[in-house]
């Protein structure tokens, strides 16, 4: 990240490598903006030495535990945001203050069409299904995916998965499939969009998710979505109508929404193109001019 941002003005990095570090050289900040739970603690011991305001963003869908130092930290925070809508509930009853939604943007992924095609091209007469995501069963649950892989294999003969992605669950997983002849690994590709670009469709049987933001790239490049019912997935996957969505663990359902778009492909297209209509309240520029505003809102209140 450092490498990447280098070029941005007015910008300066101050390392703080625990809870006490970098008090020092960030003591001129005006507002603390912290993104996960030890940055939340790092905010609030910044805070009460230089009263300095603060606004933290929830990404995780899990309660907060409801002891001391969270709700000192959470509390005294001047602001406090959730990415998803359930995230949002569960922080509000903890009761420790109101509680904004501004959701994760899309990454915005480039695409080289050359690229899509070869791709494509080494599954040719293949309806590609595809998934993206930590190969982390208990959170991404391709273990899902392949149980609906397995039922479809002979039904539907041109049906291929693909999984883009790596991690601890690699090598169990990849043993597990190896009797199944529609199944590609195909690790992890820093050129994502060029694979999500050529898909028929995108599988994502996530177990919990905060909001599943992958989601929006994938809408934005016109890839029909199945995705479980869980987490912040409903807050930008509306069943039959920018998606399908199946219960946590279903593998059944999952395969029978696969056979559907495989046998109407005009499904798919139309939820695909009214994914794509929701995408402006997902943009960065939306993202960035809702925080403007918090923080202009809590300048405005602590100068006053």
């Amino acid at each position: 990240m450092r490498e990447r941002l280098a070029g941005v003005e007015n910008l300066e990095f101050v390392t703080a490598n625990h809870q006490l570090a970098g008090h020092g050289a960030a003591g001129k900040a005006e507002i603390v903006h912290a993104h996960e739970a030890k940055a939340v603690h790092w905010a609030c011991v910044h805070h009460l030495w230089f009263k300095v305001p603060y606004i933290l963003t929830r990404r995780m869908n899990t309660p907060v535990k409801n002891r001391l130092s969270n709700r000192l930290c959470y509390s005294h925070a001047a602001r406090r945001v959730a990415i998803s809508s359930p995230i949002r509930e569960t922080l509000f009853l903890r009761g420790w203050g109101d509680v904004d939604l501004i959701p994760s943007a899309m990454a915005g992924l480039s695409q080289d069409d050359a690229k899509t095609k070869a791709f494509r091209d080494n599954l040719t007469g293949k309806f590609i299904v595809g998934h993206a995501g930590a190969l982390v069963d208990r959170a991404k649950g391709q273990r899902v995916l392949l149980e609906a892989a397995r039922q479809l294999s002979s039904r539907y003969p041109d049906m291929h998965f693909v999984f883009l992605g790596q991690g601890e669950d690699e090598d169990i997983l990849k043993h597990e499939s190896l009797d199944m002849k529609n199944i590609s690994w195909l690790g992890f590709k820093e050129n994502i969009g060029d694979y999500i670009a050529g898909l028929d469709v995108f599988a994502f049987p996530s177990h919990y998710e905060g909001l599943g933001s992958v989601l929006l790239d994938v809408m934005d490049m016109g890839v029909p979505i199945i995705a479980t019912d869980v987490g912040g997935i409903p807050d930008i996957v509306h069943h039959e109508q920018t998606g399908l969505l199946v219960a946590d663990g279903d593998a059944n359902a999952l395969a029978e929404c696969l056979a559907r778009l495989h046998d109407d492909p005009s499904v798919g297209k139309a939820l695909s193109n009214s994914a794509r209509k929701q995408l402006a309240n997902y943009t960065s520029t939306s993202m960035a001019t809702s925080y403007l505003r918090l923080y202009n809102e809590i300048q405005s209140h602590y100068s006053g």
